[in-house]
């Protein structure tokens, strides 16, 4: 469905031991692709073969024009160059423009009028039955996506625009501001606010559900990351723990208790 994300994409400076470091601490299997040409790691829930998310090592080129190790967000949309070019013409940017990976789709990277880098895709649908996949809310899925915007108002505007996207509840965060979360056709998919000062840019953020957020936060410490906030409870009876991995990528993780 055009708007809602559909896959994540961890870029590390060290593909093995960001490996080993999600696997511990999230729970996941970690394979390769098997794609001809390919040099790339599918993160799985246990007893699932549909992939939750995947991992690509960080190439000397994009060391070299400063991209940091990090994690990616890909939305799913009909049409990749006329997304793309919607972005462009509304005041976004184009990073990386639109690109076919063989048997799998045609994606591009792309930044709000911000600067908040997001990922478009368009999937090739395989015949025949896809593979189960689990349930949201199941340890090791995506729980939430968040923005940090430059503006929050500006922003969900903007993605409004790009995506259909709709209000869902508002949260008064005193003087931060207000949290507003967005939904795609009912389903709530995630929040939006403007970034704090001391946040330096605008950034998407992603939370991996885990069982238990105490326990979580010390695999986390354990596995030579660092929990930057939190565990926090939120509204709706959630906990959240906002974390950098080893290699300092940012990620968060989601769990319905401590």
């Amino acid at each position: 469905m055009q708007g809602s994300f559909i896959w994540y994409e961890l870029m590390p400076s060290n593909a093995a031991s960001a490996a080993e470091f999600y696997t511990k601490v999230v729970g996941w299997t970690a394979k390769d692709s098997g794609m001809p040409g390919y040099d790339y790691t599918v993160f799985n829930v246990p007893g699932f073969e549909m992939g939750v998310a995947g991992m690509m090592q960080l190439t000397e080129e994009m060391k070299a024009r400063g991209i940091p190790p990090n994690w990616a967000g890909y939305v799913a949309v009909d049409d990749v160059d006329a997304m793309a070019k919607k972005f462009a013409d509304n005041g976004g940017m184009v990073h990386h423009a639109p690109e076919d990976i063989p048997g799998v789709g045609r994606f591009a990277v792309v930044a709000d009028p911000h600067g908040a880098v997001i990922s478009l895709l368009k999937v090739i649908m395989p015949e025949g039955p896809m593979p189960p996949e689990p349930e949201r809310g199941t340890p090791g899925t995506f729980g939430w996506v968040e923005l940090m915007a430059g503006n929050g108002e500006e922003a969900f505007a903007f993605y409004q625009k790009m995506f259909g996207w709709e209000k869902d509840m508002a949260v008064d965060m005193g003087a931060m501001g207000t949290y507003q979360c967005f939904a795609k056709d009912g389903k709530v998919l995630g929040g939006m606010m403007t970034k704090p000062p001391m946040v330096t840019a605008p950034f998407w953020g992603y939370y991996i559900t885990v069982e238990a957020i105490d326990a979580a936060a010390q695999r986390v410490k354990q596995g030579g990351g660092k929990v930057i906030f939190g565990p926090e409870a939120v509204p709706g009876g959630s906990f959240i723990l906002q974390c950098e991995d080893p290699q300092g990528a940012y990620f968060a993780l989601t769990a319905a208790k401590r």
